[in-house]
Formats: C-alpha cells, structure tokens, sequence
C-alpha cells in the first residue's frame, strides 16, 4: 500500500514524535528542535494519531489538530503527518510495523518525553517498540528520576548509550535508547485545554 508521507531520501535518520497533539504547542516544537541537534536526525516527523488508547475521551477532530499543527511549526525538517490514519493502526508498535514496511531504506528513532519512558511498560506490546527502533528520551519538567527509574529504563539497561554519544543513536542496532537533559519549556496540552487555550469543536 502506497502512504503520502513526508519527501524522505534512502539512508536518512528521522525521528518520530507521537501523540495526539491536542492541542500541539511550543513544548512539542521545542523537542523536536533540540531532538534535531542532540540525535543528530536529519527530519522529525510528527504523528498525529487519531486517538490516544491510554486516554479515556477522544481527542479534538484529527483535522482540527493538523491544521494547529502546520499553524505552529515553522522548520524545513520537521514535517507532519496523519500516518497513523492512513495505515489504520492505533498502537505505536502497529505504526512502527507499518511504517518501517513501506520505508525500508530510511532510519527511524523513537522520541518521547522522559513521561513516556516512565509508563512505557503500560503500551500495548511496548517491549516490541524497543526491539524495533532506537528511542530518544528528553527530560521534561519533574519527570528525569522516574524516568530513569522506570521498569523500561532497568530492563534495558545495558541497551543505553551514554548523553555524550547521543548523536550515534540513529545508526545503533536496536534495542538503543539514550537519555537527554536539555533546557524544557513546561507546557503541557491538558492544561492548555483547562485553562480554555484550545477552542474550536471537539468530538463527542
């Protein structure tokens, strides 16, 4: 099956950064920014998926947070895309299978939040995830020891690449994970959402 996705060259180390994006803000961009420089990536993608299984009311329409999502971006590598909707899967390690199938020649690494690693253990088939691409940990606000501390983070622990090597993540055999501090800017999208910033229709 052919997918619209982001101009890409064979070879190339693109980063993937997951959620609903509901709303998207400057935290998002500004990961992605430093996930550029510190992983050494050539692109980063955003996922945009339709909806969060962890999460017990959907999100606002697809559409909707798309639109956001261009409106707030304005860099040269990093692109946005609904694959997850095209493909039909919901769970990350679906969406890896998937994306890796129909782009064989290019390099993917994983981006979360140090949040993400420390509840990773909850995502469906998550040990899956870590056997099929490197992952990109950048700490957020509060979260660096439970991260750290995290089931993941002590099953996989001789699978860590040191902060200072972190710019080899990309070309490493999986499982690769490495742990970055960088200087985070605390906007969360639950909160932006309860103090009214995200207007506009919502799904029922």
């Amino acid at each position: 099956m052919r997918y619209h996705l982001p101009h890409s060259r064979a070879g190339q180390v693109i980063g993937l950064l997951g959620g609903s994006f509901d709303p998207p803000h400057a935290g998002h961009a500004h990961i992605s920014r430093q996930a550029l420089v510190r992983f050494g990536l050539d692109q980063v993608w955003w996922l945009v998926s339709p909806g969060n299984p962890l999460k017990e009311h959907g999100p606002a329409p697809l559409e909707q947070r798309m639109t956001a999502c261009r409106s707030l971006l304005d860099h040269p590598r990093i692109h946005i895309t609904d694959f997850e909707r095209q493909a039909g899967t919901r769970h990350t390690a679906e969406t890896l299978t998937r994306l890796q199938a129909a782009q064989p020649a290019r390099r993917f690494v994983w981006l979360m939040g140090a949040d993400n690693l420390a509840q990773l253990d909850q995502w469906q088939d998550w040990r899956e995830i870590v056997a099929r691409v490197p992952m990109g940990v950048l700490a957020r606000p509060g979260q660096r020891i439970s991260a750290r501390m995290s089931k993941a983070a002590r099953i996989f622990r001789s699978a860590r690449l040191p902060a200072r090597q972190s710019h080899l993540l990309g070309h490493l055999p999986p499982p690769a994970w490495c742990f970055v501090n960088v200087p985070m800017l605390a906007h969360s999208s639950s909160v932006i959402r309860a103090r009214g910033g995200w207007t506009g229709p919502r799904a029922d």
